[in-house]
């Protein structure tokens, strides 16, 4: 069964919908000089200080695990070959598939959630899933969704993907003139996470002539595919 045709069985259960190995992460130990060595064995070298608590070397091992990517082509097994957290892949175009899974089956039953992507696409894997699967994508970085900064944009591509509120994007009132191609299809979603479940979803549309959403401040993400490229009104 292709990707394509599994994300139509999925979502057509749902609501609309539009339309990585990982780099392991080894903290290698310095070994005590033995000392065990006489008076006449010369002097010893001296022994490295621990790190102090909050120094740049204590947090290093933090800081390499959160920016640990993903391969962008796999099938990787939760809690080994990759961490649960928020994931972004940016710059595909086309072909980008992906999914969560409660269990190694491969059977169309055991999918949580997964996406065909044109863009950029967040995904939380959860700790509780069992499998995360990603085929000819761009390679994920991780990502705190907690985060802010960035230039927020106030006008962006109707094509772009998947984008963070307060991030990527501001939120605000936009306007699009609707499916980017004549006879295309033009989705939106705004989502309150990056799960790509049922219950992530606030509000979703397939305009089929101008369209005219209010992306709210409190929103975590907005999702548009096939569409005009969006303005910012208000």
């Amino acid at each position: 069964m292709s990707h394509t045709s599994r994300t139509s069985w999925i979502t057509r259960h749902t609501k609309l919908t539009g339309c990585g190995a990982v780099l392991a992460l080894m903290t290698v130990g310095a070994c005590a000089a033995p000392d065990g060595a006489g008076e006449d064995s010369g002097p010893k070298p001296a022994a490295s200080a621990p790190a102090a608590k909050g120094s740049d070397a204590a947090q290093k091992p933090a800081e390499e695990k959160k920016k640990a990517a993903v391969r962008g082509s796999g099938t990787f097994e939760v809690g080994k070959d990759v961490q649960p957290g928020t994931y972004r892949s940016s710059g595909n175009g086309g072909g980008c598939y992906w999914e969560r899974s409660k269990d190694s089956s491969g059977e169309i039953d055991s999918i949580i959630a997964n996406d065909n992507v044109v863009g950029a696409s967040y995904v939380t894997i959860a700790a509780t899933d069992k499998i995360f699967k990603s085929s000819d994508c761009k390679d994920w970085e991780a990502v705190d969704p907690q985060a802010a900064g960035g230039s927020p944009k106030t006008e962006f591509s109707g094509k772009a993907g998947m984008l963070k509120v307060g991030t990527d994007i501001a939120p605000g009132t936009y306007k699009s003139a609707g499916p980017a191609e004549e006879g295309g299809g033009c989705y939106w979603e705004r989502a309150k996470s990056a799960g790509h479940d049922v219950d992530s979803i606030i509000a979703n549309e397939n305009p089929t002539g101008p369209a005219v959403v209010t992306i709210a401040a409190g929103d975590a993400y907005f999702k548009t595919t096939g569409c005009a490229d969006w303005k910012k009104s208000g």
